[in-house]
């Protein structure tokens, strides 16, 4: 089976079908390529939705990704960016393997056709020619024939005539023989040419078109060999990254089994865990005998009596206030002496217009409108949400419940410990270099390091304090948890007695809505004995708080509200309450003068052998 003898006659289609071989192929490559794009498309929309629900960094969203079922998410996400790379790999390897080399292989077949099928013209343009030279002669030889025969007939007729002279005779006679020598040439030529031809012609037949008709049939068939190839290697490419994309599945499903409900239970604990405890039973308060309902609607100081019933219920009912609750009204109110500040407003700034931010006021509403108060007021919730806004957080969490405040301080105590690790290793890794620079001087110059080394210094100095400080307020905190023993209890809560921890404002008027912050609470039995031994006796006779120190009036501050007290630039005053974080000191001129001024309108200085006065480090 040979096309140069099954298909000797058929140059024009076998063009056509060559042609149409190498369209296919390029159709095939086409195809390939768009496939290529497809993997690569899908594997960036893989990536990118990856990427979307990737956790942010630094974000709440990054914390939530403790849980087991969130690990499992992340882990799904991760695989399925595995998986996308699995289809760019697809994508590459049919680009290397199929499109370039089918590409290149193209381009030589085409040269190859063009070269066969410009020898098979070549051979159609030789046989043509000597075709035409055939034919040429023949109708020479067949003229020469004609003419010779023409010349003879003339002869004869001349020769015949007795009027025409011997002189005619012979030259018509002479003239016929060279008609007839022509038509002899003729013939041998025309001979001659017939037989080259036919031997050029069974040449065409038999040998060269032959030879060329077998070159593309072979060239075709490569071509054929060639595309099975590539549709092969085409799945088998596919069937390479089966197993890689089995293991992302397979790491999916397992990411799915380690979740574990049980342990995010345990981390919502950890992680939502306040550390108060629930509210005891409220004692009824009897309103159907007039003596204490008279009673009531006086102040705090009315009777000593009063002031016990009071604190009965206070005491039995409180246990750990709801997290909601006004506790900031309830702390400045019964943790005090005698009658306490009520919270300050928001801070002044010395640039601002003297007299311009709101004075305190003093509460003196009778103690069981406050309790009623405390116990059906509702949370104002938009103040939590003012803080998930991005409300000022305190430095050291106190807005925070106990629990979460202890996990956020060791958090940070952590943080500080590796950056001063890291920076002590930094100052290794100088004074080595220093010490190389010593032995070899020509390596550097060792003072160039000693800015640097300094610098180095002073940063761990800084974190070292700064560590130190949120290292006591942890440890503050740890003393104030409820696991500690009862003796540590009867201590902490007399400390927080005299020292009631400020709280962060959320809302313009504190008295009309809540903090939106917890604060540490004491427990039940040491603020029962506490509250026992202080409203008895402090109530009726108020003693004057003892100074923690002094401070220098730097502004001038003319208090006309009530709970503020005016001073003049450059008065000395004592300071009996610091600035619990709402931007106001409570100072002393004498004993009757006492009241409120902005922090930043006085220099404060503190005690440090004060009773209750802060040691700064």
């Amino acid at each position: 089976m040979s096309w140069g003898t099954e298909l000797w006659d058929q140059f024009d289609n076998l063009e056509k079908h060559t042609q149409w071989g190498i369209d296919i192929l390029e159709k095939y490559i086409k195809f390939v390529k768009e496939r290529t794009e497809i993997e690569l498309s899908y594997a960036k929309q893989l990536r990118n939705l990856s990427k979307k629900y990737q956790p942010k960094k630094n974000s709440k969203e990054e914390e939530e990704y403790r849980y087991t079922a969130c690990k499992a998410f992340l882990s799904t996400l991760n695989e399925m960016n595995d998986y996308a790379g699995q289809h760019e790999v697809i994508s590459e390897n049919m680009t290397s393997q199929i499109t370039v080399e089918l590409a290149r292989y193209v381009q030589e077949l085409k040269q190859e056709r063009k070269s066969h099928f410009h020898d098979g013209r070549k051979a159609q343009q030789h046989i043509e020619t000597c075709w035409k030279q055939l034919e040429s002669s023949k109708r020479r030889f067949e003229r020469d024939c004609k003419e010779a025969d023409r010349a003879q007939q003339y002869f004869e007729k001349m020769d015949a005539d007795i009027n025409v002279t011997k002189a005619d005779v012979e030259k018509a006679r002479q003239q016929a023989q060279m008609r007839h020598q022509m038509a002899e040439d003729s013939k041998a030529d025309y001979s001659s040419i017939l037989q080259k031809f036919n031997h050029e012609q069974h040449e065409y037949y038999h040998t060269h078109i032959p030879n060329i008709f077998q070159k593309i049939q072979e060239m075709e068939e490569r071509r054929i060999v060639r595309i099975g190839e590539s549709v092969k290697t085409y799945a088998e490419l596919d069937r390479q990254v089966i197993p890689i994309i089995g293991k992302c599945l397979d790491g999916m499903v397992k990411a799915a089994e380690s979740i574990d409900p049980k342990n995010d239970s345990q981390l919502a604990i950890e992680a939502y865990k306040s550390g108060f405890e629930p509210p005891g039973d409220i004692e009824f308060e009897d309103y159907t005998q007039p003596m204490k309902r008279a009673v009531s609607d006086n102040s705090l100081s009315n009777s000593r009596g009063e002031g016990k019933s009071e604190l009965k219920f206070g005491g039995k009912s409180k246990g750990k206030l709801w997290p909601f609750i006004k506790k900031n009204k309830l702390m400045s109110l019964l943790t005090s002496p005698h009658q306490p500040p009520p919270p300050p407003p928001a801070s002044a700034s010395p640039s601002a217009v003297p007299n311009g931010p709101q004075s305190p006021k003093q509460q003196k509403e009778p103690l069981s409108h406050r309790f009623n108060e405390f116990m059906t007021s509702k949370p104002k919730i938009h103040c939590f949400r003012s803080l998930k806004r991005g409300g000022a957080t305190p430095e050291d969490f106190s807005n925070l419940p106990p629990e979460q405040r202890r996990k956020k301080l060791q958090q940070k105590v952590d943080e500080l410990n590796k950056e001063i690790q890291k920076e002590m290793d930094q100052r290794d890794a100088i004074t080595k270099m220093k010490d190389v620079y010593l032995k070899n001087p020509q390596m550097g110059d060792p003072a160039s390091l000693d800015h640097k080394l300094a610098e180095v210094s002073q940063n761990i100095e800084k974190l070292r304090l700064e560590a130190q400080k949120f290292e006591a307020w942890l440890a503050e905190v740890e003393g104030r948890l409820p696991a500690r023993s009862e003796q540590a209890r009867r201590q902490s809560g007399m400390y927080d007695v005299q020292n009631p921890p400020a709280v962060n404002n959320c809302a313009q008027d504190r008295e009309s809505s809540p903090d939106g912050s917890y604060t540490e609470e004491r427990s039940q039995e040491s603020e029962g004995k506490v509250l026992a031994a202080d409203f008895d006796d402090e109530f009726d006779d108020e003693e004057s708080l003892p100074a923690i120190g002094t401070c220098k009036a730097l502004y001038t501050f003319e208090g006309q509200n009530e709970g503020t007290i005016s001073v003049v630039e450059g008065e000395t005053l004592y300071v009996i309450e610091e600035d619990k974080g709402d931007g106001w000191t409570r100072i002393r001129r004498n004993e009757d003068e006492e009241g409120y001024v902005p922090t930043s309108y006085v220099e404060v200085y503190l005690d440090k052998n004060a009773k209750g006065a802060k040691t700064y480090i």
